[in-house]
């Protein structure tokens, strides 16, 4: 193995870069296209004068103004300041199963031939990317042990919304929809799982754990009715712990009519293990972008494998890919599907390096990938545990953890004002990008939750925990030094965490900013 070093001596490039917008100039031209050609235009015409006048822009698009050169050392300076998962040691994002994704995948989906690909081409002319979807699908569904599955939703809130949408369709078909609109969660579940089932319309019941971390089997009990349209939860939970007694809760939600739904969006420990048809779920889906070797998604391209039972596939979102034998095309004929979730089916270029990947891994290879996550991260639990100031969730309930933790700062923060805040602003400083702590609220005080993987190594994870253990150190020593940081970071903390409460004061794009915020600046400005 190799030598485990803290890095002390960490400098990542830091300055005020300004918005490319604020880089523009008037006039100044990236490129300037050559004028078509005379016997173009004499064939053409006024192309611009044949569009109709509603669909005209009656202004120029506000696009920054600027050279090709700066615009070049603008995206190199913003790339310098970037700690991605290809320069830090990203154990840290858990729950989103950061793994190491082969770069031979991303020159695949670059090649011309799936690159130029267009998805208003004739069925006949892309028969070989239907037949990836196809084939990805019978793994899934193999995976899953469940009978149908689509790869339509752009992410995984997007397929647990499927779910959502095809329970509400089942009660509606059966004329049950008034007196079924109650679906069931668990508080570790991810949000979207409450969340999801709401927007359709149902009133959520959640059920908290007992006193092992493990959703409360009598509470579910109580909660089940005639009024029960589904159970919505995630297993493991977010905090890492594996209900041993999932096969009860399905039976119990069954027993008074319900459906079930498995949120599987990290399903990187039971590859290979365990199945939700064997668990008794009606549903289940899996993030592509995560568990599947194609990068997480983070806002950019992602995929949600919803899967079903044969009795709920006639609800699936059109179009469904289907092979008659001799060539494969889209379904559109589905009367009672929920409709369309989106204009075009699936994220290609996800599908094709997660299909890949999986024929890559083979079936022995997906088995060994969750052996090795458990082990990583058995191992990396029992090491962050020996540090000061750091505890877990519902630890000591004799529960072994599958693929990540939910850890605890409370005890260090009670014991040097150092909380996890304080702690996730110093770690950058060591070249270790940011944790994830936990969905908000805090249920669990002063969270990190951390999943290695099954591409990290011993000498990753040993990184990792000297690093906390360096920060621990600190915060007994000298607990100004973490409450200050970060200070050989780009990052920074947020001055104002209720503004992004407000939707008022979010600007997510140029022109939300200027209006927002500019143009308010420009009337003080004024009236000062």
């Amino acid at each position: 193995m190799g030598i485990v070093k803290v890095r002390k001596d960490f400098q990542q490039a830091r300055w005020n870069e300004p918005i490319i917008y604020e880089m523009s100039t008037p006039g100044v031209r990236g490129i300037i296209p050559p004028e078509p050609e005379a016997a173009i235009k004499a064939i053409a015409g006024d192309v611009i004068g044949r569009l109709p006048a509603s669909i005209r822009r009656k202004t120029a698009p506000y696009l920054p103004e600027i050279s090709q050169k700066h615009v070049l050392a603008h995206w190199l300076r913003l790339s310098q300041e970037t700690m991605g998962s290809n320069i830090g040691n990203d154990i840290s994002e858990g729950t989103c199963t950061m793994k190491y994704n082969p770069r031979v995948n991303e020159a695949l989906i670059a090649e011309p031939d799936f690159a130029e690909l267009h998805p208003y081409q004739d069925e006949d002319t892309v028969q070989g990317i239907l037949e990836i979807y196809y084939k990805f699908e019978q793994f899934i569904k193999e995976i899953s042990g469940l009978d149908k599955v689509t790869f339509q939703p752009g992410g995984g809130n997007h397929a647990v919304y499927t779910a959502a949408s095809v329970v509400r369709a089942y009660w509606e078909a059966k004329g049950e929809l008034d007196k079924r609109n109650e679906v069931i969660t668990t508080i570790f579940s991810h949000p979207c799982d409450a969340a999801t089932p709401a927007t359709a319309g149902f009133k959520i019941i959640t059920i908290y754990p007992d006193e092992k971390g493990i959703p409360d089997i009598e509470a579910l009990k109580a909660a089940v009715s005639e009024r029960t349209a589904a159970i919505f939860m995630t297993n493991p939970e977010d905090i890492g712990i594996y209900n041993p007694r999932v096969d009860e809760f399905v039976k119990i939600v069954h027993d008074v009519g319900g459906l079930c739904f498995y949120d599987q969006a990290n399903a990187n420990a039971f590859l290979g293990v365990a199945r939700a048809k064997e668990a008794g779920f009606d549903m289940c889906h899996f993030n592509i972008h995560k568990t599947f070797g194609a990068p997480h998604g983070c806002s950019g391209p992602a995929t949600g494998a919803f899967c079903c039972k044969a009795e709920l596939a006639k609800y699936l979102p059109v179009p469904t890919v289907e092979f008659d034998g001799t060539k494969y095309y889209l379904d559109y004929d589905r009367p009672e599907s929920i409709g369309k979730i989106r204009d075009f089916y699936g994220v290609a270029g996800v599908i094709v390096k997660a299909y890949a990947w999986t024929m890559m891994m083979g079936a022995e290879g997906l088995r060994t990938c969750a052996d090795i996550s458990v082990i990583n991260n058995n191992y990396m639990e029992k090491k962050v545990l020996a540090i000061p100031g750091i505890t877990s969730a519902f630890q000591g309930n004799g529960i072994k953890r599958q693929e990540q933790v939910r850890y605890s700062f409370e005890k260090l923060h009670a014991d040097t004002g150092v909380g996890t805040d304080d702690v996730n602003a110093r770690i950058v400083d060591y070249g270790i990008p940011s944790y994830w702590t936990s969905h908000h609220p805090w249920v669990i005080p002063e969270p990190m939750t951390l999943e290695p993987c099954e591409t990290y190594s011993k000498d990753d994870i040993d990184e990792y925990v000297a690093v906390l253990k360096e920060i621990s150190k600190e915060a007994y020593e000298n607990p100004e030094l973490v409450k200050t940081a970060p200070h050989r970071s780009a990052s920074h903390r947020r001055n104002d965490e209720a503004s992004l409460d407000d939707p008022e004061k979010w600007a997510v794009t140029w022109r939300a900013y200027v209006k927002k915020h500019l143009s308010k600046k420009k009337e003080m400005d004024s009236v000062s």
